[in-house]
C-alpha cells in the first residue's frame, strides 16, 4: 500500500502540485486498500476449498474398503478438534466428509481442485495428503483398497509415490513415539528426511534444514495453510525434526 500512495502522490505532485499530491497519495491509499480486501478475500477462499476438499477427499478414503470405522469417525472429530473447528465452520466440515462417503462423489473432479489451489505449492499437497494418511489409518491398518486410492489421490494432487512413502514414515515416526535407533525407525528416519542411508552427514543436515523451511507453520500460512491447520503443520515440523535426532544419535554425531 504505501508503494502505491508514493507512486500516485508522486504522479500528483507532477501534474497538480501539492494538492495534485494530496489527491494521488489518497487514489493510492484506496486502490491498495481495495487490492489488499480483494486478495484477502481470494486467500480466504482458497483456505475454504482446501478445508472442505481435506474432509470431503477423507471420506471417500475411509469409505474406500466398504465401511468407516469408529477409529476412522474418531480421527476425523479429533482433527475437528484440532483445528478448533466450531459452529458453521465444524457443519460445514461434517457435511464435506458426508459428501465424500456418498457413491455420487466425483474424486478426480475434487483432486484437481485440489491441484488448483495448491499449484506449485508441493508442501501443501503433502500435508493434504498426510492428514489422509493419518485418517485411514486410524484403524491400525492400510486396506489394500486404502492404499489404492492413497496413490490415486496423489497421483491425482501431484505427489509421487516417494512422497507418500516419506509422510507413511512420519506417521510411523508418530506412532512409535520415541527416538530410539531400532533398524525400522531409522529406515523411517532417512524415508522422513528424503535421503538414502549412505548419505554424508553434511547432505542430511542440509536437508533437514531444506525441509524445517519449507514446512515452518508461518511459510505454509503465507502459502495458503488455513490458520486452523498450524497445528498439523507443527507436528509435521516435529516428526522431521524427531526423524534429524534419530539419525544423528544412531551415527554419534
Amino acid at each position: 500500500m504505501v508503494f502505491l500512495i508514493i507512486v500516485f502522490g508522486l504522479i500528483g505532485l507532477a501534474f497538480g502540485g501539492f494538492i495534485g499530491l494530496l489527491i494521488g497519495a489518497g487514489l493510492g491509499w484506496g486502490l491498495g486498500r481495495y487490492i489488499g480486501r480483494r486478495l484477502n478475500a481470494a486467500r480466504r477462499q482458497i483456505q475454504e476449498g482446501f478445508l472442505e476438499s481435506i474432509f470431503s477427499v477423507m471420506g471417500c478414503l475411509c469409505q474406500a474398503d466398504g465401511k468407516v470405522t469408529d477409529d476412522e469417525l474418531s480421527v476425523a472429530e479429533k482433527l475437528f478438534d484440532q483445528m478448533h473447528l466450531q459452529g458453521e465452520a465444524r457443519a460445514k466440515a461434517k457435511a464435506a466428509f458426508e459428501r465424500g462417503r456418498a457413491d455420487s462423489f466425483d474424486l478426480e473432479a475434487e483432486l484437481a481442485k485440489v491441484n488448483r489451489l495448491t499449484q506449485r505449492q508441493p508442501t501443501l499437497r503433502q500435508v493434504f495428503l498426510q492428514v489422509q494418511l493419518t485418517a485411514i489409518a486410524a484403524d491400525g491398518e492400510l486396506h489394500p483398497a486404502e492404499h489404492e486410492m492413497i496413490l490415486r489421490v496423489a497421483r491425482g494432487i501431484g505427489c509421487s509415490e516417494a512422497e507418500v512413502q516419506q509422510i507413511e514414515a512420519m506417521l510411523h515416526g508418530a506412532a512409535a513415539n520415541s527416538k530410539g535407533t531400532s533398524k525400522e525407525a531409522l529406515e523411517d528416519a532417512y524415508r522422513v528426511l528424503g535421503v538414502s542411508e549412505q548419505a554424508s552427514d553434511a547432505e542430511i543436515k542440509k536437508a533437514y534444514r531444506r525441509l524445517m523451511s519449507q514446512n515452518h507453520p508461518d511459510k505454509l500460512a503465507g502459502k495458503g495453510l488455513p490458520e486452523s491447520m498450524r497445528e498439523v503443520a507443527q507436528a509435521r515440523t516435529s516428526e522431521i525434526g524427531n526423524a534429524y535426532e534419530r539419525i544423528r544419535e544412531a551415527r554419534g554425531t
